[in-house]
């Protein structure tokens, strides 16, 4: 699949019989112990270095429902979120060990509900679960298969797009089509984080350790959503108590109204630093104006995220030029970057200064090719996520300090949440989360609780 820039290791590896025939391989490093359920206990392998030689055999696989009440709606330009409505992947190895993993489901941007969601995370599992012992590379690449992501969108959303135009289909067909799609690679990005934490937990390592191990600390942003300039003066103070040094702040939906909200900030919380996140909601002239009256504030935010639409490709261009050559402001794709396709056109046309990586995007190893080019492009790296549980934030907050070099980390929406499903995991103070030496995620849910 290419390189991933991992540190990689070459610890020998041993066969041992899973049930049903498969095999499972147990590193045999200094620690060669096995425990009673048949996990290493501890190892250092790499993850690249496991991909062809790393036997996987899944005994069950599972998604169910997760849901979570938010403390407070969560307003964007484009939307507005009451709760998490999720989907949570379990796979079982025939060794005993548990993998756990996260499908965000967003109505705004899949148009998909949680029971779809569930039926094609319910068909992938039921897939991998007939499915002989096979190389843990093989596996990802089956799931990858199964539920496509946005090469194939695109490839599909061209037909569809012809054929409706000359009466094929109705008028809304390719955009069912582009919200079935958006189902699948969601749910691509749960199952493969479920498979990985369970390899990872199979060799005894943590999962900030298997993608690199370059630190098990990561500090996150937190998001005021759009409110009042009273409620996020509010929410400013209560935040800098708390110890957050970056606040992100939602815009996009009425420029006025956020300007006001922008001052009403840095008067409770004056020293922070802030990332405005537009989710869309400029044209680029107003995107540009923005940073025109912060500017006359004296005003200077770390980053503008996904100022003008997804597809507005000139816009962003032009609003990235303005920003960082008049204003100093570097800004970010997120919307805009769905594929590798888009980042490699990203880097072509110069249209940003930092890529927004998102799991429930791309899928994992998608994510870790688009990590590559940027790296290898110059451009920043920031880590995000959609509206989720301490599972998928924390898979991805282990990628990010294993990886490292993540210039901005925004994976906060935990936070937001009234209830914490997870029990144990990585460990919160204020921005800063603690990755332990626990087996893979470290994290898990009490499955028949959610059922």
């Amino acid at each position: 699949m290419g390189s991933i820039g991992f540190s990689l290791f070459s610890p020998k590896l041993y066969k041992t019989p899973g049930y049903g025939g498969g095999a499972t391989a147990v590193a045999t490093m200094a620690y060669p112990a096995v425990g009673a359920t048949g996990c290493a206990t501890k190892s250092n392998l790499g993850f690249k270095s496991l991909m062809e030689s790393f036997t996987v055999d899944i005994h069950r696989a599972d998604g169910r429902q997760l849901n979570v009440p938010l403390i407070a709606p969560f307003t964007i330009a484009t939307s507005r979120l009451e709760g998490v409505e999720n989907v949570a992947v379990r796979v079982e190895l025939s060794n005993g060990c548990v993998g756990w993993g996260e499908a965000p489901i967003l109505p705004f941007v899949t148009a998909e509900d949680q029971n779809t969601a569930l039926k094609k995370a319910g068909e992938a599992c039921e897939f991998l679960k007939k499915s002989e012992a096979m190389s843990f590379g093989d596996v990802l690449r089956e799931i990858g298969q199964l539920l496509p992501g946005h090469e194939f969108a695109s490839l599909g959303m061209k037909l569809v797009s012809a054929l409706s135009s000359l009466g094929y289909f109705g008028m809304s067909c390719d955009q069912r089509f582009n919200h079935v799609i958006a189902a699948l690679f969601w749910v691509r990005a749960g199952v493969e984080m479920a498979v990985i934490d369970a390899v990872a937990t199979s060799i005894g390592t943590p999962l900030w350790r298997f993608f690199g191990g370059v630190s098990n600390t990561i500090t996150t942003d937190i998001t005021i959503p759009i409110v009042s300039p009273t409620e996020a003066g509010q929410l400013a103070s209560k935040y800098h108590k708390q110890g957050f040094k970056t606040l992100k702040l939602k815009v996009g939906k009425d420029l006025n109204a956020d300007i006001e909200v922008l001052q009403a900030i840095r008067m409770a919380h004056p020293h922070c630093q802030f990332i405005l996140d537009a989710n869309e909601g400029y044209t680029s002239s107003e995107a540009i104006q923005v940073l025109e009256k912060l500017h006359e504030m004296e005003v200077t935010p770390i980053l503008f995220e996904q100022p003008v639409h997804r597809d507005d490709w000139e816009g962003l261009g032009h609003v990235t030029r303005v920003a960082k050559t008049k204003y100093g402001v570097s800004v970010a794709a997120d919307e805009s970057c769905r594929s590798l396709a888009d980042v490699k056109e990203i880097v072509k046309r110069q249209l940003a200064d930092v890529i927004n990586i998102k799991l429930a995007k791309v899928g994992v190893l998608g994510a870790l090719e688009i990590i590559d080019l940027a790296k290898d492009s110059g451009l920043d790296l920031m880590i995000g996520g959609m509206v989720e549980t301490r599972l998928a934030m924390g898979f991805a907050g282990h990628l990010a300090a294993g990886l490292g070099g993540f210039k901005f980390i925004d994976l906060d929406t935990p936070l937001l949440l009234s209830e914490d499903p997870v029990f144990e995991g990585y460990e919160v103070s204020g921005p800063t989360y603690k990755f332990t030496n626990a087996r893979g995620h470290g994290g898990f849910l009490h499955w028949d609780n959610i059922a």
